[in-house]
């Protein structure tokens, strides 16, 4: 035990050199690459400016989404009074957007868990 905590000391060291050495090249060369998306000036009251901009851009979006979301509604309603005529790749499709979205839900389940595979999945 106490030489695999030496062995963790020993990378964190290095990896906190290789930062120190490094960490700064990496941030100027960030910062420059994205500068057109730098407000200036880059104030705290800039922040705030933008982060209310930010809220309510999405709360105006809303209408929209809501709008959209009773399109894909319809549409499914639509498929399903058509489903005689549904293609098997349609059909196909479907099955695996639900297995799909099942998948992330364990995958979900196993997270909140703590990444422990027991329970009832298992």
């Amino acid at each position: 035990m106490a030489s695999k905590l030496r062995q963790l000391q020993s990378k964190a060291s290095q990896a906190s050199q290789f930062l120190s050495k490094h960490g700064s090249v990496y941030y100027k060369q960030l910062l420059e690459e994205n500068k057109q998306y730098i407000q200036e000036p880059p104030t705290v009251e800039k922040c705030n400016v933008l982060a209310k901009q930010l809220f309510y851009t999405r709360l105006a979006s809303i209408p929209g989404r809501y709008e959209s979301f009773w399109k894909e509604v319809d549409y499914v309603k639509h498929i399903w009074k058509n489903r005689q005529e549904l293609k098997v790749e349609d059909a196909g499709i479907a099955a695996l957007f639900g297995l799909e979205c099942f998948a992330w839900f364990c995958a979900g389940e196993i997270v909140g868990r703590g990444f422990t595979f027991t329970g009832y999945y298992v």
